[in-house]
């Protein structure tokens, strides 16, 4: 199902209404929880077709499992992808991605300013499979398009970059990228579908962590892997070897029949159905949080011991200008902000007494974290110097609690 835009009126009821596989024996309104490891067939010749994958059917949970697979459906339904697959975490979204189209000689046009696993994986993990990584100014086009040759084989960038809260003009850089038969793949975990449309802003792959949003409340650990059908992967120069498959499938084909079942990360049913429920309030508790960290960003912003915040709604912004092209409504629950010294920071949160000092974003609670000594607190100096990482940064995930609560938490922890 293709939407024009995931904010039309229908979001939360195309999720809830999403149909199961097969109707269920007893006619229970939410997909049980399948548990078991295997599934049995009637003959042999059934399981025979089944593993040969002449039929479509459950045959083992590593593969496939009916939590699973509604659990995708309703991700399809709120996206508009062509394909989904759930598997363990973000980081098996993003690692079974690259497994997927990566190649020795390859390379990857990417951000320096990553996520912490992110940026290792492609800088250190990959690097030993003979990947190369290009670090550029995702700001600056033409920087983009003199990294690309072809042997690139994917740009990827976060949708806003986590901690930096920078802004890449996706649908401007996509018009490189499709001169040029390459894919765009997109982590757009801090922003969801009902307030961006990946297919849009010119995505072929988007990856998420469903720990944030989806699971309704930091219930467990997830990732999707989202195919949009847009891409002809008979261009990529490890997926052209599959020449019996439609070149827009080829990504999802060797993803579920190959990389996935051998590299194992896939998503628990008790997680798969816990994220099923998570998906039906999504949207309406993004809107809350959502709204609360645009409030709280410009009630920062007006305090004087706040060097300066970064949210890209603000008018202070770089990115105002894109943010406000690519999303509807606020964009995301996650802000940072600085203070004067890392000690400040320290001080700080450890008087907050409502705002939890934990990492993950988009729990149901407040959540603070400083990212140079925790997320990126194994890099060099040197390495974080590159990946643009201050030391007198803070990360807030903003939650469902009442957002004067949180203000005056914040108040008594600056100190009048």
């Amino acid at each position: 199902m293709e939407i024009e835009d995931c904010q039309s009126e229908g979001f939360a009821t195309r999720i809830i209404t999403t149909q199961f596989g097969r109707k269920d024996a007893h006619g229970a309104i939410s997909l049980p929880v399948y548990r078991n490891a295997a599934f049995e067939f009637e003959t042999a010749e059934a399981i025979a077709d089944a593993f040969q994958n002449k039929v479509t059917a459950h045959t083992y949970t590593r593969i496939s499992n009916p939590s699973v697979e509604m659990l995708e459906r309703k991700i399809k339904s709120a996206s508009g992808a062509e394909t989904v697959m759930s598997v363990a975490s973000g980081m098996a979204a993003i690692s079974n991605t690259f497994m997927t189209i990566a190649y020795a000689g390859c390379n990857i046009v990417t951000s320096p300013h990553l996520f912490g696993n992110t940026f290792s994986l492609f800088k250190f993990t990959l690097a030993e499979f003979g990947v190369e990584v290009r670090f550029v100014d995702t700001d600056n086009l033409d920087e983009i398009e003199s990294a690309l040759d072809e042997n690139t084989c994917a740009f990827f960038c976060e949708l806003i970059t986590n901690p930096h809260m920078e802004v890449a003009d996706l649908p401007e850089i996509s018009k490189i990228l499709k001169a040029k038969n390459i894919p765009m793949i997109v982590d757009s975990t801090i922003v969801p579908w009902c307030s961006f449309n990946a297919r849009k802003a010119g995505a072929d792959i988007e990856l998420v962590s469903s720990t944030k949003y989806i699971s309704g409340g930091a219930t467990s650990v997830g990732g999707a892997i989202l195919d949009y059908g847009t891409f002809d992967w008979s261009k990529n120069k490890k997926l052209s070897k599959l020449s019996s498959v439609d070149g827009n499938q080829r990504f999802t084909f060797k993803l579920r029949r190959e990389i996935a079942r051998n590299f194992g990360a896939c998503m628990d049913s008790e997680t798969a159905s816990l994220q099923s429920l998570g998906m039906e309030t999504l949207q309406i508790r993004f809107e809350h949080m959502a709204a609360s960290a645009y409030e709280l960003a410009q009630f920062l912003s007006e305090n004087e011991k706040v060097v300066k915040v970064g949210y890209t709604k603000l008018n202070s912004s770089p990115y105002k200008t894109v943010s406000d092209k690519l999303f509807v409504g606020n964009p995301g629950a996650m802000l940072t902000f600085c203070l004067a010294t890392k000690e400040d920071c320290y001080h700080f949160m450890n008087k907050l007494q409502i705002i939890r000092r934990a990492t993950n974003l988009f729990d149901n609670k407040t959540l603070i974290i400083h990212p140079e000594s925790t997320i990126y607190g194994t890099f060099t100096q040197e390495m974080k110097e590159v990946m643009g990482i201050e030391d007198n940064l803070l990360r807030l995930s903003v939650g469902l609690e009442n957002v004067e609560d949180l203000k005056k938490d914040i108040l008594q922890a600056l100190g009048k």
